[in-house]
């Protein structure tokens, strides 16, 4: 396994002082801002523990959190954390490193979870399930041993809207990646700040940052066939037809439980002439669509 960086290191500092790049810090800022306000994400007196796996999206969200943390009007704690899971050539030397050449409180926990799914997982099967499972408990875990009061995840837009369809084409719902949820121990809450980002927006950043990116042998190399399906469907329509992916992301913002069919989420059962809706129907007519916004996230004025 090696470490690997997009960019030359002289390159990429010279970039950093660039406009174009100080106008993307600068917007990943606000949306990384927008997302925490409009979810009600890190509070005064917070503990914000960010899971950093060596990856472009969650050095991005250590980053972004780092930057708003210094002008935020609430005062919280920022402690980044790695799991080791002792990979075959993980070089372990690189994550405290970087945490401390940029001065943040880390914690680095090492559990050989890598032994376990490779003997219980055949050779060739996607090993994702349970190295999920495995992670998500230690992560827990650590979460209680440092009181941290949010988990912070890196998964940006275009995750939420890959999932979304994940589930609608393989799983039968309508369920995408809330930007804000209780854990599954029901002990801490977790959050999403990247959840208005998009993956290019991210590329760009980390590649110009020169983010020592840690490549995952275990299942970074075996991307799950029916994600990268679905992740090569939405690039397709970002290309081919400008503004559905934004109008996607704004779908998940604007849902109308009485125009599906869920009757858990809505009282069909009992709809009647006297029930009122906040829209009514159109029965016999197509409804006009409505044009694309052309900013669907607004962002914060300038400071």
């Amino acid at each position: 396994m090696t470490t690997v960086s997009a960019t030359p290191a002289a390159d990429s500092a010279e970039h950093r002082h660039s406009n174009t790049f100080l106008r993307l810090k600068k917007k990943l800022e606000r949306n990384v801002g927008e997302a925490i306000g409009d979810y009600n994400m890190i509070g005064d007196g917070d503990t914000v523990m960010v899971c950093i796996s060596g990856g472009k999206d969650s050095y991005t969200l250590l980053s972004c959190l780092l930057a708003l943390r210094e002008r935020a009007p609430v005062d919280f704690r920022i402690v980044a954390m790695n799991l080791d899971q002792k990979q075959p050539g993980f070089p372990d030397d690189v994550l405290p490193a970087y945490f401390e050449s940029i001065g943040v409180e880390y914690r680095i926990v090492t559990e050989d979870t890598y032994s376990i799914v490779k003997d219980k997982i055949p050779e060739g099967k996607t090993t994702c399930s349970l190295c999920s499972r495995l992670r998500r408990g230690i992560i827990y875990r650590t979460a209680r041993e440092i009181g941290a009061t949010r988990i912070a995840l890196g998964h940006h837009r275009d995750d939420m809207l890959e999932t979304l369809f994940l589930n609608m084409f393989f799983g039968g719902k309508i369920k995408a990646m809330p930007p804000k949820l209780v854990s599954d121990d029901g002990q801490h809450v977790v959050i999403r700040p990247l959840a208005y980002c998009t993956e290019a927006d991210i590329t760009r950043f980390a590649r110009t940052m020169a983010f020592p990116i840690i490549p995952c042998n275990l299942c970074g190399s075996q991307e799950n066939a029916q994600r990268k399906q679905i992740k090569a469907m939405l690039q397709s329509w970002a290309r081919e037809f400008p503004g559905r992916i934004e109008s996607l992301a704004t779908a998940l913002q604007n849902v109308v439980p009485s125009h599906l069919a869920d009757r858990k989420l809505f009282d069909f059962a009992n709809v009647d002439q006297n029930t009122k809706l906040d829209e009514g129907d159109i029965a016999f007519d197509r409804e006009p669509l409505p044009a694309v916004p052309k900013q669907i996230f607004p962002l914060f004025p300038d400071a």
